[in-house]
């Protein structure tokens, strides 16, 4: 018998971005990384894009994904990219693949740089006037599940064995006399004995 378990190594950083406004007119395309960070034996980065990914939406979304930063290829994850509301309130604005993963199953980053994540995560006016800017900060958070298998055969049980203490048992036997069936007469003395010894 053996069996596969298929399961996922989860971790979670947490990006803060300070002085959003000041980010704002970098230009689509351009981006703010997070330093590099590691779940399952990968290492992986988020980047933030302030004006977006796409030139033709003309800076009107944030983007946001997470990449592979490894020299490693077919990495298959599951992942949650979430903007945090800094109200209290708890309503964060949350895209999880992990909800989903029973849909298309986890995602395959096929090389270093791959990404998986958003161009139109959040419309940046309505992120302006939101409790997930606050004191012109934005803080991110990224939970990773890598895939990983592994394989259980079967139960190798090993025995201890206790040191032979045969010669004195064979001593205890002879000194007690019990089940002797044979009797030796040397000299003036007798030796009871067992016949099969």
């Amino acid at each position: 018998v053996s069996t596969s378990f298929i399961e996922t190594v989860n971790g979670s950083h947490q990006f803060t971005i300070q002085g959003y406004s000041l980010a704002k007119g970098m230009s689509p395309g351009k981006f703010i990384q997070s330093d590099i960070f590691s779940v399952g034996g990968y290492d992986w980065a988020i980047y933030f894009y302030p004006d977006g990914k796409n030139p033709e939406d003309q800076s009107s979304y944030i983007s946001l994904f997470i990449a592979l930063a490894s020299d490693s290829n077919d990495i298959r994850a599951l992942f949650e990219l979430t903007l945090m509301d800094q109200s209290g309130k708890g309503k964060h604005k949350v895209h999880s693949h992990f909800d989903r993963a029973l849909e298309g199953g986890p995602y395959t980053l096929k090389y270093k740089g791959s990404m998986w994540g958003y161009k139109r995560f959040f419309k940046r006016s309505a992120l302006e006037t939101s409790d997930y800017l606050k004191d012109d900060c934005l803080v991110i958070n990224c939970t990773v599940g890598v895939v990983r298998a592994r394989l259980e055969g079967p139960k190798q049980y090993g025995i201890v064995l206790p040191l032979s203490n045969m010669g004195q048992g064979l001593k205890d036997l002879l000194d007690s006399e019990v089940g002797c069936d044979i009797a030796f007469q040397v000299g003036d003395e007798t030796y009871k004995a067992h016949k099969l010894i």
